[in-house]
């Protein structure tokens, strides 16, 4: 783990390479240290249809939200969220210079007594570095 979720206003398409900051994020997640690389998933929907502060079709919004499996200290997961949180202004930045951009971001655990698992990731990242 950890799962993160973009969620944005469509408009943020014409802003920002939407696909380019899937992988930024995903790189500063393992950047971190925290998460293993094999559980890291990023993956971005836009809401075609949103009404935003005075209701300006100008307006736009990104929203991270990272899930992970309970587990670690509050220091860890304040690092981890503020270190992901950080990539992703630094990415938006011109973008936001330029537009009226809302940047957020949530970290929840996962209990993993309901959340059941399994793949084949891991299996196929060893075979690859073999």
């Amino acid at each position: 783990m950890p799962h993160i979720t973009l969620d944005y206003s469509a408009n943020m398409e014409a802003h920002a390479d939407i696909a380019a900051l899937c992988h930024h994020l995903r790189q500063a997640a393992a950047e971190t240290g925290i998460f293993p690389l094999a559980g890291i998933r990023v993956r971005a929907f836009a809401a075609n249809h949103a009404s935003i502060a005075d209701g300006s079709d100008q307006h736009g919004y990104l929203d991270i939200s990272i899930r992970l499996r309970a587990g670690r200290d509050l220091d860890t997961r304040k690092r981890a969220a503020q270190a992901v949180f950080d990539a992703a202004e630094d990415f938006l930045k011109p973008a936001m210079q330029q537009h009226s951009i809302a940047l957020s971001l949530e970290m929840r655990d996962i209990d993993p007594e309901l959340s059941p698992k399994c793949g084949t990731i891991r299996d196929h990242m060893q075979k690859a570095d073999q």
